[in-house]
């Protein structure tokens, strides 16, 4: 049996998001904008991954983790890929991002081996905030960003990373946690 998987870092919610994710809702029909109690920042997208590779997955997250401490993040700023002028996804940035790039390493380096493709876009710490589904009233949408694109959204101290699966419904994704590796720790299911 397989699952839509991902390995990601939750990011909670915080006034200053959940103002922002209004704003975004109000100004374009054409925006599907997450629900701000599951935003997190994705690590590496698996796609159909295998139910009988969860303990290797698992097995590789914690190698890629293993000198990783706790660390603190900043979410700062707004844009859109790949560009403001032709959105497909709006982002938040992240500033303290250095040790998930690390682990995003390892982990591309390490799960080409159990059948997942290498991403071939260079990673780039980010939480999706919407995705862009029409082209209506997304001047507003580009006004927003440009207003907020040097806001602080909040800061939150990572200790963890999580295999999640995805089940896209009607209402959008919904996300579950398949296992958790705490930094300094070990997985659990």
């Amino acid at each position: 049996m397989t699952f839509r998987g991902f390995i990601a870092m939750d990011i909670p919610p915080s006034p200053p998001l959940e103002s922002l994710a209004d704003q975004l809702r109000n100004a374009s029909a054409s925006l599907k904008v997450v629900s701000t109690d599951q935003l997190h920042l994705t690590v590496k997208f698996l796609g159909d991954t295998e139910e009988g590779l969860v303990s290797e997955i698992v097995a590789t997250i914690r190698e890629a983790c293993a000198e990783v401490r706790p660390f603190d993040i900043t979410v700062r700023g707004t844009g859109a890929f790949p560009s403001l002028s032709r959105m497909n996804v709006i982002w938040i940035g992240v500033d303290g991002a250095e040790p998930i790039a690390r682990i995003a390493a390892a982990l591309e380096a390490s799960l080409e081996s159990l059948g997942f493709a290498a991403e071939r876009r260079p990673w780039k710490a980010h939480v999706t905030l919407a995705r862009v589904k029409g082209h209506r009233d997304l001047d507003r949408v580009r006004r927003i960003l440009e207003d907020h694109r040097d806001d602080v959204f909040g800061g939150h101290r990572i200790d963890r990373i999580h295999l999640k699966k995805s089940v896209l419904t009607s209402g959008g994704a919904q996300y579950s946690i398949v296992a958790t590796e705490v930094f300094g720790g070990s997985a659990t299911p």
